[in-house]
């Protein structure tokens, strides 16, 4: 089987690399003091109640970027566990600073790929799921790279309750189109948009983050896409 060609539920690794510019002193005090805090532990289940001390809606952020969105949803939903997934060093700085300067304590992260923490929960534990501006590998050849692929969809659909919710936002038009088509081959989620304006327009509970905003300003069109778990 060539690389081109592989089963998606095979491929583990859907990024590329984990760090970027050198941590100043302060961000590389956040990494050694604040992360083993919030780090979600290495090996064992998952749950609401091992991670945050209490039973409580689980959600999940997919690839986080720099933490405004997943440190917005964990201020505005206090009752909510959020786990956020990032294999950039660089970004889990960036939630970091977030989590402290807004003290926050129901945000648990992994620095790695979400679905090494997909791995470990429960089947139908997760009650929102968010992936919101994923890098679109836009060439052909690396299709098999984004997390909207077979195998890990068929991952989290998995570990998502009758009724939860997958956010899908993306600025990329391959990507958009590659979303659409792989969603609507599916027969355990729903769309839940009922007109354009649905997924032309971001929803009021959905905070903006720097992806979109940089987006908006480069003249690109964002699409804000809702499914429910069937």
């Amino acid at each position: 089987m060539t690389p081109e060609t592989a089963d998606p539920a095979t491929l583990r690794r859907l990024y590329g690399r984990r760090q970027g510019h050198a941590l100043r002193k302060g961000q590389a005090a956040l990494v050694e003091d604040l992360l083993p805090q919030v780090t979600v532990p290495d090996e064992g289940p998952l749950t609401a109640t091992g991670l945050f001390g209490g039973g409580r809606p689980l959600w999940l952020e997919i690839g986080f970027g720099a933490g405004e969105h997943l440190a917005s949803q964990a201020a505005a939903n206090p009752h909510v566990g959020l786990i956020g997934c990032e294999p950039f060093l660089n970004g889990v700085v960036g939630a970091l600073n977030h989590i402290r300067d807004e003290n926050l304590d129901n945000v648990r992260l992994y620095m790695g790929d979400a679905l090494d923490v997909l791995d470990r929960l429960a089947p139908a534990s997760l009650d929102r799921a968010f992936l919101l501006h994923p890098d679109p590998w836009p060439k052909a050849r690396h299709a098999k790279r984004r997390f909207v692929n077979p195998g890990p969809l068929d991952v989290l659909a998995s570990r998502l309750k009758p009724g939860a919710e997958l956010r899908i936002g993306t600025d990329h038009p391959i990507y958009l189109r590659w979303t659409l088509m792989q969603m609507a081959a599916r027969s355990d989620f729903e769309w839940c948009a009922a007109t354009a304006a649905n997924w032309q327009t971001r929803p009021a509970d959905w905070p903006p983050t720097r992806y979109e905003a940089k987006a908006r300003r480069l003249g690109h069109e964002v699409w804000y896409l809702r499914y429910r778990r069937i």
